[in-house]
This record gives C-alpha cells, structure tokens and sequence, in this order.
C-alpha cells in the first residue's frame, strides 16, 4: 500500500473510482494539507500541478492505494506527472506520502488552480479535469 497525496481531479469520488476500478476507494480519503506547495495549472491543459511555495500551503486528501489501483491511477495520471515524496499534514499528525507533480517548466506560476466550485473531500463536486 501506498499513502498518496491528493490535489486535483482525484477527490472526486466519482472520478477516484472509475480511474482507480475501486468503487469504495473514496471511503479511504483523508483530509490533508501540504504544506510550502500551492496548486497551479499544468501550461497548456486545463490540470494542476504543484509548485513549491515557501509559506503556502494546498489542501487535498491522502489515500492508502494497493498496488492495483496504484498502476490505474499512475496510468490516468500519464507520463506528465511524477510521484514525488512530500510531507503533509493531517488531523493525525504530519506524514509522509506520495504526490503526482508535473515538471516545473510545465507549471504556469500565474494560473493558480482550484477545483471548479471549490469542492472539498467528501462533497460530490461537478465533472472535473484530470489529474491528482
């Protein structure tokens, strides 16, 4: 199992399950913050990606994946995005996770990125791009 940090697309429940092929995975989300990161839009698509941001911070979820919807996922996530190890925070106390970031030079520092309606863990948003 793999604890992953989740930003983007993927706290759709709905979106979680068709890409993950685990219709309860959405159950597992845990509220989560990262912090010296902030959430912008990967240049050229309509995604986020994270940038480092000395004094920011994102909210997002963390998620325990096995090893079969860990590759679905890697697969949704395509060859733009690597995982990459951070440490957040969580009502628990800081951990350390996995995160899918895109490459620096591909992060647009002037288009900050937010879910569209602003939606947090555990609400049913709306259709939403793709990414973490």
């Amino acid at each position: 199992m793999m604890l992953l940090f989740l930003y983007g697309t993927l706290l759709d429940p709905r979106v979680l399950a068709a890409q993950s092929g685990e219709a309860g995975l959405a159950r597992r989300l845990r509220p989560a913050r990262l912090p010296g990161w902030r959430r912008v839009a990967l240049r050229g698509t309509p995604y986020p990606t994270l940038l480092p941001a000395p004094g920011g911070a994102t909210d997002g979820a963390v998620l325990r994946a096995g090893p079969a919807a860990l590759a679905r996922l890697a697969a949704y996530e395509g060859p733009s995005y690597r995982l990459v190890p951070v440490r957040v925070e969580t009502p628990r106390g800081p951990c350390r996770a996995r995160a899918w970031i895109g490459a620096a030079w591909r992060a647009d520092p002037a288009r900050p990125w937010a879910p569209p309606g602003g939606e947090r863990v555990g609400s049913t948003p709306g259709r939403r791009p793709r990414s973490a």
